[in-house]
């Protein structure tokens, strides 16, 4: 229909009242008959006399007017409270602080970062591998230096510009990720990957650091590699990623060689790193480890506790600081 017939607004109460009594014999005084009001007659009823006589106007009460009603919109959800990272323990147990100078060991996980984020978001020459945007932190044996290096690379990857980091503790035998920063943990992942009703998202931790969030590990469970084998892993994954595409996840998982979390979480992700506690990680511990993350396809070593550089290099000296 091209054409709308108008729709007269209800009448206020004013209005209805003014049909049903005279206001203008009211105002013009009794010199003026009042017009009666039209009685309905009844077929079996004779009218009393009464009834004839002119009825009286009666004033109508006072209607005060209502004053225009403020529009209620729903307020924007509140954001996260941010948990506070331990900048003075983390100094103390020589990790990277976030707001402190460049130094030597800051200026090596640059370059550890720069590498994963070539082929998490690709470049000139290079195409971004699958998954590249979730990276696996591993070792072959506990005590080589895995977390270490997970929450170091997260800190700095945070300083990105272009992207944002979720630093996931995946070690649900012996989480520790949570205690390096600072922070007090709570549910996480494997709360998620238990529960179909727990929206992931709801668990992330906000830090005070910017660009970097924290996922706990959850509740223990004898059953994590179970879990990790389900169906619903991946889409849990997948929802971290979509609900920020410009987010880098860091997963810190058990040692391969001593829980089996590792090797199925491999699948799961599109690079790996395998942290080698140097002089201490052997050849053979090393091979058993890589061939139980062979779930992915794209994995780089790291070499920590390095005593030695047959180059003699030293970084952060440039900046005026040692390494």
């Amino acid at each position: 229909m091209n054409k709308h017939t108008p729709i007269k607004p209800p009448a206020s109460l004013l209005e209805r009242a003014n049909e049903l009594y005279d206001f203008g014999a009211a105002l013009r005084g009794p010199a003026q008959e009042a017009t009666p009001v039209a009685q309905p007659a009844s077929p079996s009823v004779a009218e009393p006399e009464a009834a004839k006589a002119p009825v009286a106007p009666v004033a109508a009460p006072a209607v005060a007017p209502v004053p225009p009603q403020p529009v209620v919109r729903p307020t924007p959800a509140q954001a996260k409270p941010r948990a506070h990272i331990d900048r003075d323990a983390l100094r103390a147990a020589n990790y990277i602080d976030p707001e402190g100078p460049v130094t030597g060991l800051s200026e090596e996980f640059r370059i550890v970062k720069r590498q994963l984020l070539l082929a998490a978001r690709g470049g000139k020459g290079f195409d971004a591998i699958e998954h590249g945007e979730r990276i696996l932190i591993c070792s072959a044996n506990p005590n080589e230096g895995k977390t270490f290096c997970a929450v170091n690379l997260a800190l700095s990857m945070a300083t990105e510009k272009d992207n944002r980091v979720l630093l996931v503790d995946a070690d649900f035998a012996k989480p520790s990720v949570l205690a390096r920063l600072g922070i007090e943990g709570g549910r996480g992942l494997m709360d998620a990957l238990a529960d179909p009703s727990i929206d992931v998202e709801d668990l992330v931790i906000e830090t005070d650091v910017a660009g970097l969030s924290v996922l706990p590990a959850g509740a223990q469970t004898n059953q994590d590699t179970e879990y990790l084998a389900a169906a619903r892993t991946a889409a849990v994954l997948d929802q971290l990623t979509r609900h920020d595409p410009a987010r880098i996840i860091i997963f810190d998982s058990p040692p391969a060689l001593a829980a089996s979390p590792a090797s199925v979480l491999a699948l799961h992700v599109g690079q790996a790193v395998m942290v080698v506690h140097a002089d201490v990680t052997t050849d053979s511990a090393l091979r058993d480890a890589l061939s139980l993350l062979s779930g992915c396809e794209n994995i780089q070593l790291l070499l920590n506790r390095a005593k030695f550089s047959p180059t003699g290099r030293k970084f952060g000296n440039y900046y005026g600081y040692g390494a």
